[in-house]
Formats: structure tokens, C-alpha cells, sequence
């Protein structure tokens, strides 16, 4: 139950809702009572058989504590009779119909008012839980998304943190109201017989027996549900992601067959789980009817037989006993919605207790600004699930305005390299220097403001191309966005679009080509005016056409920026200050390009030549 008084936890932070909720709540039950019990008055002035009739006297009151009850009864119905029983019938007939009236009116009011309050509190809880579920997430390194699926975590944020809406009313308003409502019919009735009231509990042990039995099975079912809504979306994510690939491969069918597995699957456990969930409530109101109907005989011969008790104070008894039912109903679901409640928690929680690996030290360093040299010194990493380092031993200095490329064999660890820059990662031994200052003790934003960053897989939003282009910048003048964009060979395709700066290109630019969303991708970074720029396979996707375009918008964005390049194409470094050859992890050549192709047997050799070959 941890994780349920995590979600309480959010509730709380409502507290003026909560308490205007609860107390509409407990008014709710108090005003059911008396509309209930105002049924016995109307009935006595509805079959009394005198025309006219005064207010009875005062009963005796008892001192004894056996007489209590009936000294609170008689009292009550000494004050309701002096009111109501008085004049003619008519009279106390239209005066009982208007406090009737009256009583239901303010039930339904305040039950009104409890459900709104209470609905600011379940949907600020599920706000707040999503929000904090998003801002964690973003502070997580990029090594958890590659052990987590995408769609098992949108299931949690979207899916899970619904399953937890309907237990927060079950906490705050449904165990205060239904109880209390119980209390309320339960002193009802006691008050009238407590014989009879005494038969209507026989079957409380058996029923908390049942739904304590019911609750258990439900959230072991909660926890198989989510994690099978989560297979689903992802799933879904998957297929309309790659949905060029499906249809390409004529993998639609398969797909499909994929899906319809998924969701049978779920609508099995859907099934299963319903069966448990339903079957609370009816098992607890049959064996309510059942005490009930015993109640019925039994109270007949007190009136038919004993003459021990009136008709009117039997069918008021009868109400208030029938009106226990209904909450004993939702409290035997309650537990119920607690338990896939604490289920659903466990897996929202699991993301807000990952802890980020990497964060900022106690009071970091500042750096506005990049002024001398970026140095890796003796550097190994690996990834925490793998057993061989993916770097060893990495040495190299590189002084500002330097054009670094990266080159090698595919998996040798160029990408791995230059996340670890940006801190994407954090080194498993050495260290890395910026100024002098080790990145570790560097605040991350600051660091990460430095730089630019261009992938080979570009991505874009479902935004207009102007905010994709000023991305993080608010308010830019639109005449500084079309400067960056000329600069990086985008301004012409964007004015042939059908509106401009202000056409939506899709989710991941799916609307334009790959050239033009590597095109827009620099004009990103060229607004941003970063000092380090790193550029991860920027060209290798694309046509010869649009290469020539990007790499000449490459070399605009490097001008006075020191550059870490990672290429496909060896002919697109040959300026570079310094090309690092990267196998296996290692640093294994290192120079420019005339003095690597020199190196008879070296691997930069190789690869020119093989490519050479291959133009």
C-alpha cells in the first residue's frame, strides 16, 4: 500500500477542496438520514384516523443508561410531532411535504458540491503526477531510454495514472461518506428496534471476508492489465513510427495479426479481471436481500402479531435499512479500486524512483563561455548492463577552433565519444576537461548551451517550421529565423511551401524530405550560435544533391567554431584540423588527412581506398 499513500500524498496537496469535498460529503449523509426518517411523520399523519389532533406531551425522560436510546428517541419524535402533528391533517400533510421537499433538496446540493470538489481534486492529483512523471523523465539519462520501451512508458503516464483517479474519491469521500451514511440509517434503526437492526449485521463478517478476498485477486489481475496496455502501445507506437517500413515490406497483415495477438491477450485478462470486479457488489447485495427479507418477516409479526411496534416506525425501519445497502454496495468496490490503485502506482513510481545519474554537483561552476581547449584524459566508458568498455583509454586535446573528425568502422564508438561532450553519459573512469574545469563539476545546463547538435536521424516537431527552427528561443524576430535559414540552404524550399515559415511539417518532419529536415535541423543550430558543434553522420542519409547543399551549410555553421565531426563520407573531412581513426573503442591513428593516407598499413588508408573503390 506505499504507493497508494504516494497518490494520497497528491491529494492533499487540494486541502481546501478536500475539506469543503468531505464536509459536503458527511452533510450528504446527515440530510439522506433525515429525508429518510421524515417518512415516519408522513406516514402516521397519512393513516391516523382522527381529523384533528394536538402536539403529544413531553415523555418522561429516564435517568437509567438502558433508557437512553428510547429518552433520545421519544425526544426526537416529541420535537418532530410538535412541529408536523399539530392542526389538521391537511395542514401536517403539506407541512411534512415541504421539510421533504426540502431535506432532498439540500441532499442533492451538497452531494452536488462534494462530486465538484472533489473532481478538482482527482484531476489536479492526475495533473500533478503526470507533470512531475514528465519533468522526471527529462532528467534521466539517455541510457534508461534505451532499456525502456517507448510505449510502456506512455501507458504509465497516460493508461496508469487513470486507474488511479477513482481511488482518490474512494479515499476522501466514499470511506467518509458511506460509512457515515451507514451510521447515520444504522442509528435510524436502532433507534426503532434494535432486534431487528441486530439482523442485518449477521452477514458483516462474511461480506468483509469476501471483498477482502475479491480486493486481493483484483490487484494481482491490475498489475497483469497494465503491463498488457502497455504492450499494446507499444505496439502502436511502433507501427505508425515506421509505417513507410510496414507498408514498404507489405507487412501490413502481419502487423495486423501482431495487434489482434496483443489485444486478445488483454481482452482475456480484461474478462478475468471483470469477473472478480463484478462480482463484489451483487455477492454483497444479495446477501443484504437476504437479511433483509428475514427482517421483513420478522418485523411483521412485531407489527401483526406482538403489536410491539407501529406500521409506520416498521416501513421507516424498512427504509432505513434498504438504505444501507447502496453504500455498503460502493464500500465493497472501494477496496476494490484501492488495490488496482496501488498496483497502478507501483509502475508510475518506478519512473519517479529511477534516480538520475547525472546531475549537478553541490554548487557547480558556471561556463558562459568556451574560451580554450576540450581535453579527454585517459577516458573509459561502458554501458552499466555491458561487460566490455565501449572507450578504453581515450587521450586527446583538442584546442578551440579545431575541426576534429571522427572516423572508423561501424560500433567502433564514435557516437559514444561525442556524447559524452554534452554529458549524455558520464565517463566510467578519466575524466573530461572543458577549460580546465572537469564537465562533472560543470552545471549542465550551462555546459550543454555551448554546444550544437546534428544527428543523422534529424529531429523535428509536429510544429510550424518557424518554431522548429527557433526551438527553445521565444519571441525571435522572424527576419533573424529566414537569416539563419539561408544560411543553411533552407530559406528557398521553405518560401515554396504553402505557408511559409508557418507550414505544420508533421510529426518528425514527415512532410518533407530527409535533405530539408537535416537543412532545418542546422538552421536550429545556427540560430542557437553554439561554440562546439558536433555533427553525428549529419550527411550519410542523404542524395548527393542534398549532401552538397547540407555540407555546404556544415561549413557556414563551423566558421569559427570548434567541430567535432563523425563521417560516412571521408571526402567530406579532408579540411578537418585533425581526423581521430576510432576501432574497437581505441584511438588508433591520429593526424590529418595527407599524413593518415601516407600510413602504408593503417586503417584510415583501408577505408579511403575501399570507399575510393566504391565511388
Amino acid at each position: 500500500m506505499k504507493s497508494y499513500f504516494r497518490i494520497i500524498a497528491y491529494a492533499r496537496r487540494y486541502w481546501k477542496h478536500l475539506f469543503f469535498a468531505i464536509s459536503c460529503s458527511m452533510m450528504f449523509s446527515l440530510t439522506s438520514g433525515i429525508s429518510v426518517y421524515l417518512t415516519i411523520p408522513l406516514l402516521d399523519t397519512l393513516f391516523q384516523e382522527t381529523k384533528t389532533f394536538s402536539a403529544p406531551a413531553v415523555p418522561n425522560v429516564q435517568v437509567a443508561p438502558q433508557g437512553m436510546i428510547d429518552d433520545i428517541k421519544n425526544g426526537l419524535n416529541h420535537a418532530v410531532q410538535s412541529f408536523v402533528l399539530t392542526g389538521n391533517k391537511l395542514d401536517g400533510l403539506l407541512r411534512i411535504c415541504f421539510i421533504i421537499l426540502g431535506a432532498f433538496l439540500l441532499k442533492n446540493i451538497f452531494g452536488y458540491f462534494s462530486a465538484y470538489f472533489m473532481s478538482v481534486v482527482e484531476q489536479g492529483a492526475m495533473r500533478d503526477i503526470r507533470d512531475d512523471a514528465y519533468r522526471h523523465l527529462h532528467q534521466l539519462p539517455l541510457g534508461y531510454f534505451k532499456n525502456e520501451r517507448t510505449g510502456n512508458l506512455i501507458s504509465r503516464i497516460i493508461n496508469d495514472v487513470n486507474v488511479v483517479q477513482n481511488s482518490i474519491s474512494a479515499s476522501f469521500v466514499n470511506l467518509i461518506r458511506e460509512p457515515l451514511s451507514i451510521l447515520v440509517f444504522l442509528g435510524m434503526a436502532v433507534s426503532i428496534s434494535w432486534q431487528l437492526t441486530l439482523f442485518s449485521f449477521l452477514i458483516l463478517p462474511f461480506s468483509m471476508l469476501i471483498i477482502s478476498w475479491l480486493g486481493l485477486k483484483l490487484r494481482k489481475h491490475a498489475v497483469f492489465i497494465q503491463e498488457k496496455m502497455a504492450d499494446i502501445t507499444n505496439v502502436l507506437q511502433e507501427t505508425i513510427t515506421g509505417v513507410k517500413i510496414v507498408k514498404a515490406f507489405g507487412m501490413e497483415e502481419y502487423e495486423n495479426r501482431k495487434f489482434s495477438v496483443e489485444i486478445q491477450r488483454f481482452f482475456k485478462l480484461m474478462i478475468r479481471i471483470s469477473r472478480v470486479r463484478h462480482l463484489a457488489p451483487p455477492t454483497t447485495e444479495f446477501l443484504s436481500v437476504v437479511v433483509g427479507v428475514v427482517i421483513v418477516y420478522f418485523g411483521g409479526r412485531l407489527v401483526l402479531v406482538d403489536n410491539t411496534l407501529k406500521a409506520s416506525e416498521f416501513l421507516g425501519f424498512l427504509f432505513a435499512i434498504f438504505q444501507m445497502m447502496p453504500p455498503i454496495k460502493e464500500l465493497s468496490g472501494v477496496n476494490s479500486r484501492i488495490q488496482e490503485a496501488d498496483a497502478a502506482g507501483d509502475r508510475i513510481f518506478e519512473i519517479l524512483d529511477t534516480p538520475p545519474s547525472i546531475v549537478n554537483i553541490a554548487n557547480p561552476v558556471l561556463l558562459n563561455t568556451f574560451t580554450s581547449n576540450i581535453e579527454f584524459k585517459d577516458v573509459t566508458f561502458k554501458y552499466d548492463d555491458a561487460d566490455e568498455p565501449v572507450l578504453s583509454n581515450i587521450n586527446f586535446n583538442v584546442r578551440k577552433g579545431e575541426i576534429i573528425a571522427l572516423v572508423g568502422p561501424s560500433g567502433g564508438g564514435k557516437s559514444t565519444l561525442v556524447d559524452l561532450i554534452p554529458r549524455f553519459y558520464d565517463v566510467s573512469s578519466g575524466a573530461i576537461y572543458i577549460d580546465g574545469q572537469d564537465i562533472k563539476s560543470v552545471q549542465i545546463k550551462s555546459l550543454r548551451s555551448l554546444m550544437g547538435i546534428v544527428t543523422q536521424e534529424t529531429i523535428l516537431f509536429n510544429e510550424s517550421i518557424r518554431n522548429n527552427i527557433a526551438y527553445g528561443l521565444n519571441d525571435l524576430p522572424l527576419e533573424q529565423i529566414i537569416q539563419a535559414a539561408k544560411m543553411a540552404n533552407a530559406h528557398k524550399f521553405i518560401e515554396e511551401m504553402p505557408n511559409g515559415y508557418n507550414t505544420v511539417i508533421g510529426e518528425r518532419g514527415v512532410k518533407i524530405s530527409g535533405g530539408q529536415r537535416q537543412r532545418l535541423s542546422i538552421a536550429r543550430a545556427l540560430l542557437k550560435n553554439p561554440e562546439i558543434m558536433i555533427f553525428d553522420e549529419a550527411t550519410s542519409a542523404l542524395d548527393n544533391e542534398s549532401e552538397l547543399l547540407v555540407q555546404e551549410a556544415i561549413e557556414r555553421l563551423m566558421v569559427n567554431r570548434t567541430s567535432f565531426i563523425i563521417a560516412h563520407r571521408l571526402s567530406t573531412i579532408r579540411n578537418a584540423s585533425r581526423i581521430l581513426v576510432v576501432d574497437k573503442g581505441q584511438i588508433v591513428q591520429a593526424g590529418s588527412h595527407d599524413d593518415l593516407i601516407l600510413e602504408e598499413h593503417g586503417l584510415y588508408k583501408k577505408l579511403y581506398e575501399m570507399q575510393f573503390g566504391e565511388q
